[in-house]
């Protein structure tokens, strides 16, 4: 039964953290653990299970579950070092995808692949990695930012001293398909001279391309995928993944945004404060993706040729 009062606070919350004001959308937080007090949330699906319930976690073995999607275990992943400076060992399980990806990060003890049962490590507290910028009590000024914090080589591409290396991702999961393009659409960009054009779509064959310009080099495994971005002068994507990739890495990336997106990227803003590699190209109307193509293929043509 949903909790009106509730549903104002988290109304409230994405308000606040659109604008700016994490201050606000803490003090929003705070009040929704107040509510959840003694309530269980185990029978809900995970990636909207609250773990968290406001204990401290100094000197504690902490548990964090990477309960949502592989590009927001990317994004705040950043977060172990800041944590494990206040608890005594740090657990992290996560996607298994991503386990060898996050042998780099500082700060973490033990990695534990993720699974639908219950994990296999001795914890005193445990915490959604999502909720460790409402632990942290993370503002803009203090966003842990530092990058690289993804390492890897990148990958050996055939040499071409004069092409500038652009990866294109133009899909996103289906279940927000507000956030995928045609891959049509993306002509504009083809007639740039100057530019080696990689497919980084996965199933991109299934995913809308055709051939008729960029270069494919198949399926990989996560590493390996990450080696290939890592090896892009720019990746040029829609919200998914592969753009916390890039930022993490210190890879320049477009991230390509619908009109009413996600709220870690805010409003009106064309850069990002978690990434500082990133910009931000926006649609000013649902639905009207050409516009923000045609800004991309301008400003890629200026980069390319500067």
């Amino acid at each position: 039964m949903s909790n009106p009062i509730q549903e104002d606070l988290s109304t409230s919350w994405l308000s606040c953290m659109r604008r700016g004001d994490y201050d606000m959308a803490w003090k929003n937080s705070d009040a929704v653990l107040r509510l959840r007090a003694g309530i269980t949330c185990w029978h809900l699906p995970r990636h909207v299970q609250w773990i968290w319930n406001g204990e401290p976690l100094h000197g504690k073995r902490v548990l964090v579950r990477c309960y949502h999607g592989l590009g927001d275990t990317i994004q705040f992943i950043r977060y172990m070092h800041l944590l494990k400076a206040i608890a005594a060992k740090v657990i992290v399980w996560a996607q298994a995808p991503l386990i060898p990806l996050l042998k780099t990060i500082e700060g973490i003890d033990e990695l534990l692949p993720l699974h639908d049962g219950t994990p296999e490590a001795q914890y005193d507290a445990d915490v959604e990695i999502m909720e460790l910028p409402h632990i942290f009590r993370t503002t803009l000024g203090s966003i842990p930012a530092s990058i690289p914090y993804l390492r890897v080589e990148p990958a050996p591409l055939m040499p071409n001293k004069e092409a500038f290396k652009v990866g294109l991702v133009w899909k996103a999961g289906d279940w927000d398909e507000r956030r995928s393009i045609p891959f049509s659409m993306f002509y504009p960009l083809a007639g740039i001279s100057r530019v080696q054009f990689y497919i980084l779509q996965s199933n991109a064959q299934d995913a809308g391309w055709n051939g008729e310009f960029g270069s494919y080099l198949g399926e990989h495994s996560l590493p390996e995928y990450a080696r290939i971005v890592r090896a892009m002068d720019l990746l040029i994507s829609v919200d998914s993944m592969p753009v916390h990739l890039a930022g993490a890495m210190d890879v320049p990336v477009w991230t390509l945004l619908h009109a009413d997106a996600d709220w870690r990227w805010m409003e009106k803003r064309e850069d990002s404060p978690w990434y500082p590699t990133m910009r931000l190209l926006r649609q000013e109307h649902p639905g009207e993706w050409m516009p923000v193509i045609e800004k991309a293929a301008a400003k890629l043509e200026k980069t390319t040729q500067s």
